[in-house]
């Protein structure tokens, strides 16, 4: 019922659980709800209690303010997500349209039943977006941005389809890095030796420790997502003179490269966006990917080639006071959303025949 997708597949959330990343230590409480009819399971949507907003990457923070300065609660609260993962997906994993209509209805019902707040679906595909409208969830907007492969042949056909302006800076943060000394590997399956994880690692801690926060998944998670297959990492690798100095990690499944995460051992100029995006697009067209995600947020992304995405999640409110503020709040954030991907579009960094035929977004 998960359609293939790598982060809704049973094993990828059962690893979370099993490694400690999920559960009551973290704030993410398990309690999937599951859908039978005449015994036989037709419906599944991953959901888990939350206390805290944190991990989430669609901000409501706003929202609980509001339900406690009225004096309710806004936590506990049901998300149906995947935890930590800023990627559109299934997450009314169903037998048929029957079904997951169904499962989004129960999804309506089930604050009463389970004394929630509301139920949040986050990152949704657009049939569940449907079956949720459909059950009277409020849908929201948000923005990431993506690169789509328009049939490049190499790299530099990808950069000769960019502006000129953009094109020269692409190439001068490119001469920035190996002025540096830094050259790159990709390496995947069995060339990722423990070593290289457990490097990539203590990058990841690096990242959250400059801004002031825990890392949200174990050392223990990507060695055993590694090891058993959970998901398909392609790490690319930063090196100087053989020793790693940068890393980021994504996920191959399909026509995709799911850009996850990144860290670094030092600053060299232009050396994150080298590193996270100019190589990872690399690799897709290399490798025939049709779909680079640059994960959360980021409009200098653009600059790259990546273009702005509508991402929606949908959102149900017991208390119908609330319910009808927050709608009114999305209808207007909606116009405001709108308004930013056309200003975004305009900006296209794609030269005229580009944009006309595409111009590499998805």
């Amino acid at each position: 019922m998960a359609g293939g997708h790598p982060f809704t597949s049973y094993a990828f959330l059962q690893l979370l659980e099993t490694t400690g990343c999920v559960g009551a230590k973290t704030g993410w409480h398990a309690r999937h709800l599951l859908l039978h009819e005449e015994g036989e399971l037709v419906a599944a949507a991953p959901s888990y209690f939350k206390t805290h907003s944190r991990g989430e990457f669609v901000f409501d923070q706003a929202w609980a303010q509001a339900f406690e300065a009225h004096g309710l609660p806004y936590y506990p609260k049901l998300v149906v997500a995947v935890p930590f993962t800023p990627v559109q997906g299934p997450r009314l994993l169903a037998k048929d349209e029957a079904a997951r209509r169904a499962l989004a209805h129960e999804l309506a019902a089930v604050c009463d039943a389970v004394q929630v707040s509301s139920v949040h679906v986050l990152f949704t595909a657009p049939q569940d977006r449907a079956a949720l409208a459909g059950a009277g969830f409020m849908l929201r907007e948000n923005v990431q941005f993506h690169w789509q492969n328009d049939g490049y042949t190499c790299t530099e056909d990808f950069l000769a389809r960019l502006s000129q302006d953009k094109r020269k800076k692409l190439r001068q943060d490119t001469r920035y890095v190996a002025s540096a000394g830094i050259t790159y590997r990709w390496l995947e399956g069995a060339q990722l030796q423990r070593e290289l994880l457990e490097f990539f690692y203590a990058c990841y801690v690096n990242t959250y420790a400059e801004h002031w926060s825990q890392p949200y998944l174990s050392l223990e998670f990507f060695l055993r997502a590694h090891a058993e297959r959970v998901l398909d990492f392609v790490l690319i690798l930063a090196e100087r003179d053989g020793a790693p100095v940068a890393v980021a990690l994504n996920v191959r499944a399909g026509n995709t490269l799911y850009g996850r995460h990144w860290g670094t051992t030092e600053f060299v100029k232009g050396l994150h966006f080298e590193t996270c995006y100019m190589q990872s697009i690399a690799y897709c067209i290399q490798h025939g990917l049709e779909y680079f995600e640059g994960g959360a947020q980021g409009e200098h992304k653009m600059a790259r080639g990546l273009l702005p995405v509508k991402m929606f999640s949908a959102h149900w409110v017991a208390d119908r006071r609330f319910a009808a503020a927050i709608d009114h709040f999305l209808q207007r954030e909606t116009v405001a959303v709108d308004g930013y991907v056309d200003e975004l579009q305009r900006a296209n960094p794609f030269k005229v025949d580009a944009k006309s035929r595409g111009g590499g977004g998805a």
